[in-house]
């Protein structure tokens, strides 16, 4: 069994910040944890963009706190995100993610992240067999 308490993770390594200042994430569950998925508790900054392309991994992502807002770039369509909501990038969609009031999200990614990834220029990870 794996315990691990989420103020504790973020004094770690386990807290990954971004380098443009527009979140962090505390990566509670990873892939040498020895299951098909990882778990984060990201925060996204109030007044902040990011954009995101998951083009290797399925994402989920549920909505603790905060108020903001999901465009997927294929469309232009716009999902305000609220407490309670949960969006799931099902088509590995290109999107920018915005937050309104700081956003505290619950992400389960598979398969799952190592922790070491970094977000190349077009917003996405590299697989995990690079």
């Amino acid at each position: 069994m794996i315990v691990r308490n989420l103020e504790e993770a973020r004094k770690s390594d386990r807290l990954v910040t971004a380098e443009n200042g527009n979140w962090d994430s505390t990566r509670l569950v990873l892939a040498n944890d020895g299951g098909n998925f990882s778990f984060h508790i990201t925060r996204i900054f109030e007044g902040t963009e990011t954009h995101i392309h998951y083009k290797h991994h399925y994402e989920s992502v549920f909505c603790i706190e905060g108020e903001g807002e999901v465009e997927t770039l294929a469309d232009g369509k716009i999902w305000p995100i609220k407490p309670g909501d949960i969006y799931i990038l099902d088509q590995h969609d290109e999107h920018l993610l915005r937050a309104h009031k700081t956003m505290h999200l619950a992400c389960v990614f598979t398969p799952p992240i190592t922790g070491n990834e970094v977000h190349r220029e077009d917003g996405s990870y590299a697989p995990a067999d690079e």
